[in-house]
């Protein structure tokens, strides 16, 4: 029976194991490479399982190392969301183990009496143990498969969307969970029932404060899309007043070919017509119209309807700089790509590309931006000109630094999100960003 048991107990912590690593890489996706993702399933298995007594510094101290230096190796992320997993899955890990564990070890001395030698304990106190301890494996497994099937839907919200400075509002709250478990776990004493509730609070701040990340989430995506519906419903309002001059422009060019048919009948024959019209009465007539084209012209049909607004807003603020803005886009096959990523790229490159255009002489304005697809690559091509001494690392150069410079690490992680590569260069005094991302076959 023992024998059969601690199978059942192999099974339950390695299922147990498992299911917290799905979790885990659920919220902080594991490294591409498989060698590295299956390392990282073993490696997690360490601090999943790690035994928490009272009063234990080594263990406490030790797996929260341990568990920061797993995030850092094996997940990828930003550095601020692999500090929130620490914040917020260090304290949910600790209580549940210190509960099992400490509610195991009362529950059986409580029933047998047993001496802490093991070496006294008769074939049946082993044979209790055994199964106490399997009963608290099978707690956790039970208590872990919950939290996936509450926290799945939170858990993906999460991902990707939440800005640094968000983060760390987070990162703020859970810090008084993970001190809270640290100090009642190491300071107070042996089977104080004090603890549990303690423990049971900081697993309710940890998971709460998941919901809080993805509610933040649900704000910004509400707020994007409302944005976006305003910009679609502004652009196709201009396209449709656009469209209106355009057939007002038709009317009167008819009206201007007409007169210029009867000026060409009034004069000399052709081979004299340029020296007896007066230029001065025709030209303007043709400048006039074509300035009212111009503007028409200025549409972007890139094959994604998302990004055709994009690029009109940003290639009218770029007239209003006085910036020579080019965009050759051939989008159709990002079409995968979720809008708010599509903002995020775009959005954050033209926006950076245009404030380094401010910095020149209006000569050296100049703004382009290319994506087609090339194979099973999906690439993307901005470049402008900039400051000999500009800085490629994407740190922002205004004062207010707290508030500023997230915009290229928004964009690696929206192109991260899709397997993507992200490279910047800035050589010659020409600043170039390039996005390489596959292209998912459907």
């Amino acid at each position: 029976m023992i024998h059969f048991l601690n199978i059942l107990s192999f099974f339950l912590e390695w299922t147990y194991v498992f299911v917290f690593f799905w979790i885990l890489h659920t919220f902080l996706p594991v490294r591409r490479n498989w060698v590295a993702r299956i390392l990282a399933f073993f490696a997690c298995s360490f601090f999943a399982v790690t035994i928490i007594y009272s009063n234990d510094l080594a263990n406490l101290l030790g797996s929260l190392i341990g568990f920061s230096l797993y995030l850092i190796l094996f997940h990828r992320g930003r550095w601020v969301e692999k500090l929130t997993a620490v914040l917020i899955f260090y304290p949910a890990v600790i209580a549940i183990n210190y509960i099992m564990q400490d509610a195991g070890a009362s529950l059986f001395f409580g029933i047998t009496k047993a001496p802490n030698e093991t070496s006294a304990w008769t074939p049946g106190i082993m044979l209790l143990s055994t199964a106490i301890h399997a009963a608290t494996l099978l707690a956790r497994l039970l208590f872990w498969t919950g939290a996936w099937l509450f926290l799945k839907r939170y858990l993906r919200d999460t991902t990707y969307t939440l800005t640094n400075r968000m983060w760390l509002i987070v990162d703020i709250l859970m810090l008084a969970s993970v001190v809270s478990i640290f100090t009642i776990i190491y300071f107070m004493p042996d089977r104080i029932i004090i603890v549990y509730p303690i423990c049971a609070a900081s697993i309710f701040s940890s998971f709460g404060c998941i919901y809080l990340a993805s509610y933040m989430c649900g704000a910004m995506q509400t707020a994007w899309h409302a944005q976006e519906l305003e910009m679609r419903q502004n652009y196709y309002e201009e396209k449709m007043e656009d469209e209106t001059r355009i057939r007002q422009i038709y009317h009167d060019m008819k009206n201007h070919l007409l007169v210029l048919e009867n000026v060409m009948a009034d004069t000399e024959p052709a081979a004299s017509f340029t020296e007896n019209v007066s230029t001065d009465s025709v030209h303007p007539s043709f400048r006039h119209l074509r300035q009212q084209m111009e503007s028409y012209e200025n549409y972007y049909r890139t094959g994604n309807p998302y990004l055709d607004v994009i690029i009109r807003d940003k290639a009218k603020t770029a007239r209003e700089k006085q910036i020579d803005f080019t965009a050759i886009l051939h989008f159709a096959d990002g079409s995968f790509l979720d809008p708010l990523d599509i903002s995020t790229i775009f959005g954050n490159a033209l926006d950076n590309a245009i404030e380094a255009s401010e910095k020149l002489a209006v000569s050296r304005r100049v703004v382009s931006v290319k994506a087609r697809r090339i194979h099973d690559m999906l690439v993307i091509a901005v470049e402008n000109n900039a400051l000999p001494d500009a800085d490629a690392s994407g740190k922002t150069t205004k004062e207010d630094a707290l508030f500023h410079g997230f915009g290229l690490s928004n964009i690696r992680a929206a192109v991260d999100k899709y397997d993507g590569q992200c490279t910047v260069k800035c050589k010659d005094g020409v600043f170039v960003l390039k996005i390489m991302i596959p292209v998912e076959e459907h």
